[in-house]
Parts: C-alpha cells; sequence; structure tokens
C-alpha cells in the first residue's frame, strides 16, 4: 500500500536546534510518553515491549535540538529527567522519524544509510526496530483520519 501522504523533503534550521537545545524537555516528552501510551495494546504489543522495562531510552531529534528521556514500565511509558547514561540512544531528524511513522521509509533503510543511529544495548535496538516493522500501520491510518489517502 502506498503511503497515504508524502513527505516532503526538509532539514529544521540550525537556529531551532540551538533553541531547542535550550528549551525544557519535559513538554516534549510528555507529548511523545502520551503518544506511546495510546498506542500501547492498540498498536504496540505490551508484551513484546517487556525487555524494555526499566530501561532508560533516549530519542533525540537533532535537527529539532530535542533529546527525550523516557522508560517503560508496568503501566506504560513515563517521562525520566536527570541526565542518567540513557541505556539506548536513537538518534534522527524531525523528517525522518516522520517518514518512519508514516512507513515512507523503513528502519533498516535510515539505519544502513546513517539517518537512524542506535548508540547502547544493541539488543533494546533490534527490539525497537522489530517492534516498528510489526505494527499494523494499516490500522493506524484507518484510525487517523488526516493520515488517509484522498
Amino acid at each position: 500500500m502506498e503511503p497515504a501522504m508524502k513527505v516532503p523533503a526538509f532539514t529544521l534550521p540550525g537556529p531551532l536546534a540551538r533553541l531547542g537545545a535550550r528549551l525544557p524537555q519535559l513538554p516534549p516528552t510528555l507529548v511523545l510518553v502520551g503518544a506511546l501510551n495510546l498506542a500501547l495494546d492498540r498498536l504496540l504489543p505490551r508484551d513484546t515491549l517487556e525487555p524494555l522495562t526499566g530501561k532508560r531510552l533516549l530519542m533525540k531529534i537533532s535537527d529539532a535540538g530535542l533529546a527525550l528521556r523516557f522508560t517503560f514500565t508496568p503501566r506504560g511509558f513515563r517521562p525520566l529527567s536527570g541526565s542518567e547514561a540513557p541505556d539506548l540512544t536513537i538518534s534522527a531528524t524531525a523528517r525522518d522519524y516522520l517518514a518512519l511513522a508514516l512507513r515512507e521509509e523503513d528502519p533498516d533503510t535510515l539505519f544502513f544509510s546513517r539517518r537512524l543511529l542506535m548508540e547502547g544495548e544493541t539488543d533494546l535496538g533490534l527490539l525497537v526496530k522489530n517492534t516498528l516493522d510489526a505494527v499494523d500501520w494499516d490500522a493506524l491510518t484507518a484510525r487517523v483520519p488526516f493520515l488517509r489517502a484522498g
């Protein structure tokens, strides 16, 4: 199935990344964990994510200057504060994360072209990648009106 929308090529301007890095990271982290928790059980299989329990995850959106720290608990995803070293860091641009979410790009292509970077516990990175691959994106597209074609 063709993606419902095509993500245009873009890079956020450098000043935005410098500004984003200086702003509090909790608000965008709360948005991220809220979205992940909405997807939990509907799209993301909770039992598959068990190995993430208690692990410190860091999602960097490089061109926005964002560093979103969170963890997975038996009650779902939760934001983290502090600067402890993460168990897994995933880095990409805003455009590449959006392309992943819309299935325009797959994680392997981005990884091997060095546009998606994973550092830390490789087994956790593989779990995240496999979980993304297993998501029923057609079900998501059917539930979210603005992702539908036409």
